[in-house]
């Protein structure tokens, strides 16, 4: 298989999400697929094994959930991939497709939580706000909370008596607080741990009638699981010796927990058993866990990958569950990891080289989006086309990455894009001085924050990079804040200390536009027109005062919001990357 087609073969094999169950009917589960050519929901009765597609809209599907009693499907539509729609719900073993709320006016999904007795509650923002409202099958919806600042349901209990709200009227949208309601909205229950220290709703306990709350707090500068009990107060923290950064899921018959633990940008299992606090590593491969939850009966179903094998549905037990029909992606090359000394602290990145060809490589430094995500050692069809290509590709870790504790995650707050961009040069000048990239050669990439970061990095520090590749980025923080969605409205006053009008020097400083005359190379830009995370209009004020400065750009713009969830426009996109790079960076063919 030659190089073009090895990569394309990536994008356009069959992947799937971790199977969701429902919690009284196990062998009635939901999953999202790739197999139709645009990203899914999909229906998978365990007990026939018949699948079913759900879903068909022109940009694919990205929120969906399964009722406790496995009864009902619920999907949220946007036609347009712009986040803006209201909750469609459709019966289990097929039918149509009808309004979850429709007297609710389309928001931007907060979150929905579902309980045994049909009632739900959804969360939407809208520019006056944010909203959770309680449905009841057939009545009007009631409006349970209210506010400015940023709110999103977590979860119900299964009797749908307790409903738990994590809100941010203290401000800060990064940290939030937990309150646990009654259906009329009766404060049963909250948890605020003060500045800094979130506290992160997960899920209630699985057996009803039981009114524990599992929940992620971060006093110890991590995020730890805790369980609650918000109508007595009990509180029960579960502390592990391990590293890394942690998250849980409940057992079926709520006498356990499922630890999930991401350290080094890999992930490791562990059963912890609520009597007795006994603690049991789970075996599974080496690399990264995008999902695990237990099944009844004790054992584990998990999404799993390396940087060298594509995604599998595993079990604990040992066997594959399930994988999408078609043919398995090609293989690519393990990641090595670095280690940096920064001007932060140490920096943890991974590097992908060619297997091919000898150093130093032409090199891509493809950054993360987020900027509370963190590269890993996953699958990754991008990464594996530029190592195709020739190209080593290096990820960084830089300060504001989840998964290295709250100091590196929060690191960030009032000054954003420069700190990144000093972990990134220093990562930068650690594989020159290797000998591992050529130093003429490296291109600056990366998608949403990360494309902001490669605007910026070409502003900020020209002699560094020899062109950029910016994905749905920010280019005016201003701008952008104008008509961006609440929530990120809600962040960016989080991270920077107020709004454009409170702090404009801040907004102004993090800005790429600000530095775009100092720009010395090419740039691509590709965006979504209906992006609402990364809006189109700031983006267009960007390229403007690229063609008045006659700097040399390229631009592809797509019908879609943030990101493609179509195949087809995902490699159009990629071969539109590796085209660029061939022409300004790399003279010799490539694929």
């Amino acid at each position: 298989m030659k190089a073009e087609e090895r990569w394309q073969a990536r994008f356009r094999a069959p992947s799937m999400t971790l199977p969701v169950w429902a919690r009284q009917a196990p062998n009635r589960a939901l999953y999202r697929s790739n197999a139709s050519g645009t990203w899914e929901i999909y229906a998978w009765d365990r007990t026939t094994g018949v699948t079913r597609q759900i879903t068909t809209q022109p940009h694919g599907t990205r929120h969906a959930a399964l009722d406790p009693t496995g009864q009902w499907i619920y999907w949220f539509a946007d036609t347009e991939s712009d986040d803006l729609g209201i909750w469609m719900r459709q019966r289990f073993t097929g039918g149509p497709d009808e309004p979850v709320a429709p007297d609710l006016e389309p928001g931007q999904p907060g979150g929905l939580a579902l309980s045994t007795t049909g009632v739900a509650a959804v969360s939407l923002a809208r520019s006056s706000g944010f909203t959770t409202h309680l449905v009841r099958p057939g009545e009007p919806s009631h409006l349970l909370y209210e506010h400015t600042e940023a709110a999103w349901v977590s979860d119900m209990s299964l009797d749908g008596e307790l409903i738990a709200i994590n809100h941010s009227e203290h401000g800060d949208y990064r940290h939030p607080a937990l309150r646990v309601v009654k259906q009329c909205g009766e404060v049963v229950g909250e948890l605020y741990d003060g500045p800094g220290k979130g506290v992160i709703g997960l899920r209630f306990a699985p057996t009803p009638g039981d009114r524990r709350l599992l929940t992620l707090h971060e006093r110890r500068q991590r995020h730890e699981p805790l369980v609650w009990d918000p109508k007595t107060g009990e509180q029960r923290e579960i502390w592990l010796r391990d590293p890394g950064e942690l998250t849980a899921e409940w057992y079926d018959d709520g006498r356990a927990l499922l630890i999930i633990r991401d350290d080094r940008a890999r992930t490791y299992l562990h059963r912890y058993d609520l009597a007795g606090g006994g603690l049991t590593l789970i075996d599974t491969p080496h690399g990264v866990i995008d999902e695990a939850r237990p099944r009844p009966g004790g054992h584990v179903e998990y999404a799993w990958s390396s940087a060298s094998r594509p995604p599998v549905i595993r079990s604990s037990t040992g066997h594959v569950v399930m994988n999408a029909i078609g043919p398995a992606a090609p293989t690519s090359v393990p990641v090595e990891d670095l280690d940096v000394a920064g001007p932060g602290g140490r920096i943890h990145a991974l590097v992908s080289r060619p297997e091919t060809g000898s150093a130093p490589f032409p090199a891509v430094f493809f950054l993360h989006g987020g900027p509370n995500l963190h590269d890993a050692d996953a699958f990754n069809p991008e990464v594996a086309a530029w190592v195709d290509a020739g190209f080593a590709v290096v990820r960084v870790n830089y300060r504001g990455s989840t998964g290295y504790g709250s100091a590196w995650r929060d690191a960030l707050r009032g000054e954003i894009g420069h700190l990144e961009l000093a972990d990134v040069a220093a990562v930068r000048e650690r594989v020159v001085a290797q000998g591992i990239v050529d130093p003429d050669r490296i291109v600056l990439s990366g998608t949403s924050w990360g494309g902001y970061l490669t605007l910026l990095g070409l502003g900020v520090q020209p002699k560094l990079w020899a062109a950029g590749i910016a994905a749905a980025p920010i280019a005016c923080h201003e701008t952008s804040y104008e008509d961006e969605v609440e929530g990120l409205r809600a962040y960016k006053r989080s991270l920077l200390g107020g709004s454009p009008a409170e702090q404009p020097d801040r907004y102004r400083a993090s800005s790429p536009i600000t530095y775009v005359e100092r720009i010395e190379r090419p740039v691509l830009i590709l965006a979504g027109i209906n992006d609402c995370r990364s809006p189109l209009r700031q983006l267009e004020k960007y390229v403007d005062r690229l063609a008045e400065l006659g700097h040399e750009h390229e631009v592809h713009y797509y019908d879609a919001g943030r990101g493609a969830l179509v195949v087809s426009e995902r490699i159009d996109q990629m071969g539109i990357k590796l085209n660029f790079t061939r022409k300004h960076v790399v003279t010799t063919d490539i694929a």
